[in-house]
């Protein structure tokens, strides 16, 4: 082990187009330059979402895994912060002289992030640190040596000129109430997810979901989004119509705007930026519609808007995280539809694409007639929002609450 008047922890700084991985292999099998060289001659272990994601797979091959081999529990069964605690201490088990911490506190909750922070202060007394991020404000109190690796730009701007291009249609909708819970209660057989939930969302309004994770936030967005059967039987009106009235999921789904990181996975190498823009019409993976001249047209604004317009026969997927990200938004956004969920969109960003995005959603809100729902683990002070809805759990179920 190393001894703790010579440990010395790192903070490495990475952006998206970052090959971090190949600096982490590099320090694990003891060939990393300086100013990392002292770790080669020390053993080192990952913690990581895809190290995490090994011993997942491994557990539904087998049915156990040794991280949680003294407990009944599993790693699926286990939220975030669950998780993430069961592998540091799977590690320290093992007794590493260094542990590389790659983005840690990514899909923690505000209390789950706070209680690894602290148990990482209290290890770092026995174990050296180095600890990747893409976010400057994640780098832990203790960790007084930085490094930027690679740190490139991708000279994308973070300021947009011009305005929102204007709808090539407008939705007609029977009441300014775009979306209303009254009170609503989702069980899952003896287990209550949401008690008693009140919440109105108006026409234009900006509001950012809150709560732990188990709250009940992805309850919630799917009984909006129209794919949660709970949802039926509810006092729970979309767009001025009863949940159940007769209406459609996908008529539901077409006044909606819908984004996040997850979606990424659904492009492949066949769609270009601008075939997956266009797809955004009518809601769909591939582009099955030959789209209209003023739908082209409309893409193409966006396209300009962003400064993306050199990339638009570029594949999707051969696109920078946040160059993927801020097309994301602009494939919701490009039908202009009443409502716009965002879920998680800053997730696994680095600094600058962070304000990027915040500055895109926030334009979009002051511009645009469209309400925007914005859920976030972390919050993000360059966004925004004029409203915020906060889940409190209980022993009964998380109830609801409107902050300002």
């Amino acid at each position: 082990m190393v001894q703790t008047t010579t440990i010395n922890h790192w903070a490495i700084f990475i952006n998206n187009t970052t090959n971090h991985q190949s600096f982490i292999q590099q320090l694990l099998q003891g060939h990393a330059a300086e100013p990392f060289t002292a770790f080669n001659s020390q053993k080192g272990l990952l913690f990581s979402t895809i190290t995490l994601n090994a011993f997942i797979e491994e557990e539904d091959r087998h049915e156990h895994t040794d991280v949680l081999k003294n407990t009944n529990r599993t790693l699926k069964s286990m939220s975030s912060g669950e998780r993430k605690k069961a592998l540091l201490a799977y590690l320290l088990s093992q007794q590493p002289d260094f542990i590389i911490l790659d983005n840690p506190f990514d899909n923690l909750d505000v209390a789950s992030l706070q209680m690894l922070r602290n148990e990482l202060t209290n290890i770092a007394h026995q174990t050296a640190i180095i600890q990747v991020a893409t976010r400057k404000l994640d780098k832990l109190d203790f960790i007084s040596n930085t490094y930027a690796l690679n740190n490139t730009t991708t000279n994308q701007t973070t300021h947009f000129t011009g305005s929102i291009p204007p709808p090539l249609k407008h939705y007609e909708i029977s009441t300014n109430t775009l979306v209303e819970f009254k009170n609503v209660t989702v069980k899952y057989e003896d287990h209550t997810i949401i008690r008693n939930i009140n919440w109105t969302i108006k026409a234009g309004e900006f509001w950012q979901l809150i709560g732990p994770n188990g709250s009940g936030k992805t309850t919630m967005l799917t009984m909006i989004n129209g794919d949660n059967p709970k949802a039926y039987g509810q006092d729970l009106y979309l767009f001025g119509k009863r949940k159940g009235s007769g209406e459609t999921v996908w008529e539901i789904k077409d006044k909606i705007g819908y984004l996040t990181p997850a979606m990424t996975d659904l492009f492949s190498t066949r769609h270009t930026l601008l075939q997956m823009i266009i797809g955004g019409f009518f809601d769909s993976i591939g582009l099955y519609n030959l789209p209209s001249d003023g739908q082209l047209k409309l893409a193409n604004d966006w396209l300009a808007l962003i400064g993306m317009t050199q990339l638009k026969n570029t594949p999707f997927c051969k696109l920078s995280m946040g160059q993927q990200r801020m097309a994301l938004i602009v494939r919701a956004m490009v039908k202009h539809p009443p409502l716009l969920i965002l879920d998680e969109p800053t997730e696994g960003l680095d600094d600058d694409n962070v304000t990027m995005l915040s500055n895109l959603i926030n334009k979009i809100a002051a511009e645009s007639s469209t309400a925007i729902l914005y859920v976030s683990h972390r919050t993000e002070d360059a966004i925004k929002p004029q409203f915020v809805y906060e889940l409190l759990p209980s022993s009964d179920g998380s109830i609801g609450a409107v902050k300002y």
